[in-house]
């Protein structure tokens, strides 16, 4: 006698009475009998990382990334961009995202403090030879106003910070300096014709 599976039997009635995550289907074989066939779903291979430099299309240093674990194990650990994450590697990077935002809110102080410097010295003086009418020869460029604000403050400042008008007459003129993305400084620059 040959053992057979029907509706009846126990074991289709209990996974038929839950709700089970597996899979089932039946087949029958050539001699008639029945055969249950049993499956999982597929288990999900990710594996939470953290970035330890900038990886195009991934991310960017220091990011919590869920990632496949054949593109962990073979592209990211080996060539040393990502690592595991643990709650000890997590504590860290908060420590470390800390320290940096401390430190940002330090240089952005300081500019803050550097633009109400320039604006309290009140307006910089330039001398230009002078031509017809409020004309002068040449013209006023950032790389000037620099040498000016390095000779009667003694601080080094970058041209390319410097934004100014078109500088070809005597006049009161303003021009900005960007220390910093959030902090900008207003300098009023009065041109004179020898």
């Amino acid at each position: 006698m040959a053992l057979s599976w029907h509706s009846t039997s126990w074991l289709q009635r209990s996974l038929s009475g839950g709700n089970c995550s597996q899979k089932t289907e039946e087949k029958r074989s050539t001699n008639g009998s029945t055969m249950l066939v049993l499956a999982q779903k597929k288990a999900k291979k990710t594996r939470k990382v953290i970035l330890k430099e900038d990886v195009p299309q991934v991310g960017k240093k220091g990011e919590l990334l869920e990632v496949k674990a054949g593109y962990f194990r073979n592209y990211l650990h080996p060539l040393g961009k990502a690592l595991i994450m643990t709650p000890i590697l997590l504590k860290e990077m908060r420590l470390e995202e800390e320290r940096i935002e401390a430190e940002k809110q330090r240089v952005k102080e300081e500019a803050e403090q550097l633009a109400r410097v320039f604006e309290t010295v009140g307006a910089f003086k330039v001398k230009r030879k002078g031509g017809k009418g409020k004309q002068i020869f040449g013209s006023v460029t950032a790389q000037d106003l620099v040498d000016i604000i390095k000779a009667q403050l003694q601080r080094d400042i970058d041209k390319r910070i410097v934004t100014m008008p078109e500088i070809r007459e005597v006049g009161e003129y303003i021009a900005e300096l960007k220390l910093h993305p959030e902090v900008t400084a207003r300098l009023r620059v009065n041109v004179f014709a020898n």
